[in-house]
């Protein structure tokens, strides 16, 4: 765990310090890392694979080459083609999902808004129109905002699900970011189970968890998509809802130097500002101002359309990358729980399917299905003391470092000039990447499992301690029986000899005593 932790802080050091010179080298001092930590978590005790869980048998972490490029023979899509699926599916048609129009003398920006899936897309692909503002409100008034409004999802399940199958649903946290809720299909599962779901009623218990029951079990919460075994035939669909769009008027006459800002968020929780300030000519590609000469409301729609397609291929690319990698590593070989995999209709992209996908490497092959890493494997160190000892490659800490140095080592790198959109971009990636491999002991992060096993280490090493003192007690007094010398054990039979013919005598002189022989 402490090398898992070192290799994290050296590609977070190696992405800080990265320049022009040393940037191209960086995908391959990320895949070294990578390839050292894949080798610390498939290491093995007298055979015995300790960070698979309960599954010891056999390394349970696939290798480098396989997580980034897939498996040919078995026609396994790797990290690197999940990846490039996110990225367009997040660009859309350039601009990340989001685009402006100009209408005479008003400027609309809006979220895409078409097809028949267009409310799942909008749940999980492109940027997020969040604000605008404008410096000079007198000229230039931000005089609308229509809030989007989240679609009424709902799922529908064409087979009964059998014991054991799993169900994956995501959620858009309020932040932006998101997050999986997994259920474990039991018979004997309580209705109000917060993981688990009776096969009898698991279709109608999703659809009021996450239908009119979703903000009082998730908050703010909205619903993203579903993903379970292709034996149960689950479908899922979108109904009402509508995209964010806002409003730039131009009232009066801007003068060189105003500007216009507009706030767009990603898909982690990172959010992008794009500042356009007015000058009295600008280039037509310009994508930081826009010009004064002409149609004013057209420059500025134009000028934000170039802003927003320039942070697409940066800021949103890297996101991207960061996304399928967190995804890919949150993949599992449990039926129903493999890394999400996006459909496309004639090459655009659709929505994540629901069916998961056998085409796709699963990273880990140990035991996922306890609740507790820990206790997958135990120590008996008293009669009633038991040591939780046990560790998993796929503990949530252990994937975030994981998912950072894969991205890193997906990426081709670059040497492209600092200031340019490529270098743009791999400072994006890196900056994603920086706050995966980022470790914090106060909220578990690797550091934290090191400590939770150098706790059972030393209370293991404090119970031996122990342990021997006691012993050491018990051979004493083992010794002071085994180990008497026979002149000791003779003199102690001759005592007890004479103690017992003493015992003897006085018996038989009482068993003989009378009242008139006491008399006299």
């Amino acid at each position: 765990m402490t090398q898992i932790n070192t290799l994290g802080d050296g590609m977070r050091r190696s992405l800080t310090a990265s320049n022009s010179s040393t940037i191209a080298n960086t995908p391959q001092v990320a895949r070294n890392s990578l390839d050292a930590a894949v080798d610390a978590l498939n290491v093995d005790l007298a055979g015995q694979y300790i960070f698979g869980g309960r599954a010891t048998d056999s390394p349970p972490v696939a290798s480098t080459d396989t997580i980034l490029n897939g498996d040919v023979s078995k026609d396994l899509a790797g990290l690197k083609t999940l990846i490039a699926e996110q990225k367009k599916a997040d660009l859309g048609a350039g601009t990340g999902r989001v685009s402006a129009t100009s209408t005479g003398k008003t400027v609309t920006i809006s979220e895409d808004d078409v097809g028949a899936s267009a409310m799942e897309m909008r749940a999980n692909f492109g940027f997020r129109l969040l604000s605008a503002t404008s410096s000079n409100r007198d000229a230039i008034d931000p005089n609308g905002m229509t809030l989007g409004t989240p679609a009424d999802v709902s799922f529908k399940l064409s087979q009964p699900p059998k014991e054991g199958d799993r169900i994956r649903v995501t959620l858009n946290q309020a932040d932006g970011t998101q997050t999986f809720v997994d259920y474990t299909i039991k018979a004997t599962a309580a209705d109000d189970d917060p993981t688990a779901l009776r096969p009898d009623v698991a279709e109608a218990e999703l659809n009021k968890r996450f239908g009119a029951d979703l903000e009082k079990n998730f908050g703010t919460a909205t619903v993203a998509g579903i993903q379970g075994p292709a034996s149960l035939g689950i479908t899922s669909a979108y109904a009402n809802g509508k995209p964010t769009a806002l409003s730039f008027g131009i009232k009066g006459t801007p003068v060189a130097g105003d500007t216009v800002t507009v706030s767009v968020g990603m898909r982690d929780g990172t959010i992008q500002t794009l500042t356009l300030t007015a000058r009295a000519s600008v280039d037509s590609t310009s994508t930081t101002e826009f010009s004064l000469t002409g149609d004013i409301a057209a420059n500025l729609s134009g000028a934000i359309n170039n802003a927003l397609t320039s942070a697409a291929s940066t800021s949103l690319a890297a996101s991207s990358a960061s996304l399928a990698s967190q995804d890919f590593f949150a993949g599992s070989q449990s039926a129903g729980l493999a890394p999400r995999r996006i459909t496309f209709d004639n090459d655009e992209a659709t929505g994540y399917a629901e069916a998961a996908s056998t085409k796709t490497v699963i990273w880990y092959t140990g035991d996922d299905t306890a609740s507790d890493p820990r206790a997958t494997a135990t120590a008996q160190i008293g009669a009633n003391r038991v040591l939780n000892i046990g560790v998993q490659a796929n503990e949530a800490p252990i994937r975030k470092v994981l998912a950072g140095l894969a991205m890193i080592a997906a990426d081709a790198g670059t040497t492209a000039v600092s200031g340019t959109p490529e270098a743009r971009r791999f400072s994006a990636l890196a900056d994603h990447a920086n706050t995966l491999l980022v470790s914090n002991n106060t909220t578990g992060g690797v550091p934290g499992i090191a400590s939770d096993l150098g706790l059972a280490a030393s209370t293991l090493s404090d119970t031996k301690t122990e342990n021997r003192t006691n012993r050491n007690a018990l051979q004493g007094s083992l010794d002071g029986v085994e180990n008497i010398s026979a002149e000791d054990v003779t003199a102690q039979l001759l005592q007890l000899q004479t103690q017992l013919q003493a015992s003897y005598q006085v018996t038989s002189m009482l068993s003989k005593l009378n009242l008139v022989n006491y008399l006299s």
